[in-house]
């Protein structure tokens, strides 16, 4: 499975992205793992457990089961299944390496680290466990090691595009933009249709403000229309160069796409105050509230736009709401200060 390294490694371009997980939560354990209604309920699920009731032995139907729980997002019982995989099947760097995928997203580097490199042990010609640990590289930045496993990728498949990618990421994280630029090129070179590498080579170029970055996000977004991401980086370009039209037509093209894409709102919201369209921003804060009712930015908005329409009541409310849900945000604070409350 491919990480999705954009989420953790674009540019922001001083805007807040919100970032969620549904994760299987709880104190579970073997024992009880069985019992979970996606078991009964799941018609692919229950048919997957009745063939390993038979075979009981067979690596591979855990390891396939290990993979329909990880795309529900039941990550604790898939995590069990890739192990007992691995567990029946010793030889097979495969069910190891995926092993240690699910740990590295769930930030247990050590023995993400640790699993991926039995699966290398097993097979030192392993080219996703040497990507994978060089991802881990990356992440605890240090880049020598990963280029070290970037490079016995490349020295076996010089057209490898995702290894391009992640040194792309490399320099990108190291500040050389030249080469960073260089080495995402190379990956769309070999791959056209290489996403992540299409989807940075936007926000570097929008970053220097160099409009071609949006041509690379149109491309982006023509690979895949079921992810905004590459409409949204395109208001942020137009809104970093006082364009607040076309901005907010980029906003809205997300919203139409994706209602609850609530980064479109915060800075719809932010370029309306700059434009004293006060109704208008709160208005864009208010839906957020309703989309994301546990977010605090979304109420302290809300309630600065009140206090500017001269609605103290209904500001105060807001503000103290921001405070409840986020006790260590100080602008909620300072405001009921400026007012006179506590």
């Amino acid at each position: 499975m491919k990480f999705a390294w954009v989420k953790y490694f674009s540019i922001i371009f001083g805007v807040f992205l919100f970032i969620g997980c549904n994760n299987h939560k709880g104190n579970t354990t073997d024992k009880n793992m069985d019992t979970d209604p996606v078991f009964s309920e799941n018609p692919r699920i229950k048919g997957i457990t009745g063939q390993i009731n038979k075979s009981p032995n067979d690596a591979s139907l855990y390891f396939e089961r290990g993979g329909m729980l990880r795309k529900l997002k039941l990550d604790t019982l898939a995590l069990r299944d890739y192990k007992k995989a691995a567990s029946l099947d010793t030889n097979k760097a495969e069910y190891i390496s995926a092993v240690g995928d699910m740990l590295f997203e769930h930030k247990d580097i050590t023995g993400a680290i640790e699993w991926i490199q039995k699966a290398i042990n097993k097979d030192p010609n392993d080219r996703k466990a040497h990507l994978k640990i060089a991802k881990l590289f990356l992440y605890m930045q240090n880049y020598e090691k990963a280029f070290a496993e970037i490079n016995i990728v490349l020295r076996v498949n010089v057209y490898d595009p995702e290894a391009y990618f992640l040194k792309g990421m490399i320099y990108k994280n190291m500040k050389d933009t030249a080469r960073a630029i260089s080495n995402f090129q190379t990956s769309v070179q070999v791959s056209p249709d290489y996403r992540d590498a299409i989807i940075q080579l936007g926000l570097m170029y929008s970053a220097k403000k160099d409009s071609i970055g949006l041509k690379y996000l149109d491309n982006a977004y023509r690979v895949d229309s079921s992810d905004v991401f590459p409409l949204f980086a395109k208001g942020v370009y137009y809104q970093n160069e006082k364009k607040y039209a076309n901005a907010i037509e980029e906003y809205r093209k997300c919203i139409l796409r994706n209602s609850h894409y609530v980064d479109a709102y915060f800075n719809m919201g932010y370029i309306y105050m700059q434009e004293d369209s006060i109704e208008k921003s709160y208005r864009q804060y208010d839906i957020v509230t309703k989309i994301d009712p546990l977010n605090p930015t979304a109420y302290y908005n809300r309630g600065l736009c009140s206090e500017l329409m001269n609605k103290t009541k209904e500001a105060i409310a807001d503000y103290r709401q921001a405070r409840g849900l986020d006790t260590a945000y100080k602008s909620p604070k300072e405001a009921l200060k400026r007012l006179g409350m506590k």
